[in-house]
């Protein structure tokens, strides 16, 4: 969140119509004029003085006008300071709270729980929910050894952190022989123990790409046999993240140009600069909200993010959100994802899920 202090100081009468009409946007989507904005502040002050604070609101970049004879909407400062200072959040009902936890409760695959939990934020938001994968700390790479067994297939033993041992069996498309898989094994401990497993392969086929001209026949067989003994860690990063109730954004009439979907329905399939934004809501416990262009992407500046982090073994591993326009209605929406952030985190917990 950002700090308020940057903001000048506004007097009660100011921050009431901010509120207001902040609000009053959210719920219409239309600019609010400032007759719109005398009837529902309840406040006993002539037009002329509310047109006076709207300028002064306008003058201190938190409120514009997209038109000279329009009304005024709130800018990504105006959305700031009301969900800083000004926003009410409204306690989930406890049926919502129930249902949450039945949904949450009955689910025993991890990653249909991650699933059902984006799912459910779009369904109770009609926006956009995701979900990252869980996450754990770097595998580090030991050692591996390579057992033939019959019908050429291979017994894969891989030693990772400290004692941690995995096996796993591999079907080459040809037979290796033992002094093969052993020559490879030798090639993988001494180059690559110490390392980060998740970069093993990748390094491998930069390095078999540079070779090939050479023909370097270990190296073509330790990235081959590489490749299909770390496949499983492969699959797991092609995934970073589920999104559901995307198509829910095409409702809001300010993301509903074919143009504005285009781009962030891309972003949405590239995923790197979303898994780059995700990682930076790990970093700070608690609901974390990027309102418009403070997400540093361009294709959310009409768009907040509105996140917050589950745990296993209280250490977080993953977030949950929802993605809807800047006019989403804060006040329903933070609750609903922190409720779901902690829910998600429990089930997780009881299920002694180890992040992968």
């Amino acid at each position: 969140m950002s700090d308020t202090s940057k903001f000048p100081e506004l007097s009660e009468r100011a921050q009431h119509l901010l509120k207001v009409l902040v609000e009053r946007y959210i719920n219409g989507g239309q600019p609010v004029g400032s007759r719109a904005l005398s009837r529902e502040a309840g406040l006993s002050l002539s037009p002329a003085t509310i047109r006076n604070i709207m300028a002064d609101l306008e003058d201190c970049g938190l409120i514009t006008s997209p038109h000279t004879s329009a009304g005024r909407l709130p800018t990504v400062s105006g959305y700031r300071f009301f969900i800083d200072s000004l926003l009410t959040v409204k306690p989930l009902g406890q049926e919502t709270v129930r249902q949450f936890q039945r949904n949450l409760g009955n689910i025993d695959d991890p990653e249909d729980l991650l699933e059902t939990a984006s799912r459910m934020l779009s369904d109770m938001t009609h926006m956009a929910g995701l979900v990252t994968m869980p996450r754990r700390e770097a595998i580090i790479f030991r050692m591996i050894e390579f057992l033939p067994l019959s019908e050429q297939r291979v017994l894969v033993i891989l030693v990772t952190n400290a004692q941690e041992v995995q096996n796993r069996i591999i079907h080459p498309a040809r037979r290796f022989s033992a002094a093969e898989l052993t020559a490879v094994a030798n090639y993988l401990n001494s180059v690559y123990a110490g390392k980060d497993l998740a970069s093993i392969r990748e390094s491998l086929l930069q390095e078999l790409s540079s070779t090939r001209d050479q023909m370097d026949r270990e190296l073509i067989h330790a990235a081959e046999i590489a490749d299909l003994a770390l496949q499983c860690d492969r699959k797991r990063r092609k995934k970073p993240f589920m999104l559901t109730g995307e198509t829910n954004l095409m409702d809001f009439d300010e993301l509903a140009s074919k143009e504005r979907l285009r781009i962030l329905f891309s972003a949405f399939r590239q995923k790197e600069d979303m898994v780059h934004l995700l990682d930076r809501c790990l970093e700070t416990s608690g609901v974390k909200i990027f309102i418009g262009e403070e997400s540093g992407y361009q294709a959310l500046d009409q768009c907040s993010l509105v996140t917050a982090s589950y745990s296993i073994e209280d250490q977080a591993v993953g977030v949950l959100g929802v993605i809807g326009p800047t006019r989403m209605e804060y006040e329903h929406v933070i609750p609903l994802v922190d409720l779901t952030a902690k829910l998600l985190g429990a089930a997780l917990n009881q299920k002694s899920l180890s992040p992968s």
